[in-house]
């Protein structure tokens, strides 16, 4: 499997269990999403500054379902 569709996973696994208000599966979701999208931006794959972007709103969404 490419970086980039390992990336676009892990950011679709977080979307998935936030919609589900599933905080802890968010949550361990969230911290892979974070290494592999690191991981692709240190590669060149993405911009680093996108993957700045997303892990930002991905972290947002998971903490706007843990506040509530």
């Amino acid at each position: 499997m490419s970086v980039k569709t390992k990336t676009k996973k892990a950011v679709k696994d977080v979307r998935i269990a936030v919609a589900e208000n599933s905080e802890e599966k968010a949550r361990e979701n969230l911290k892979k999403a974070i290494s592999i999208t690191q991981k692709a931006a240190s590669k060149g794959v993405i911009h680093k500054k996108k993957a700045s972007r997303k892990i930002s709103r991905l972290a947002r969404q998971v903490n706007q379902i843990t506040s509530s």
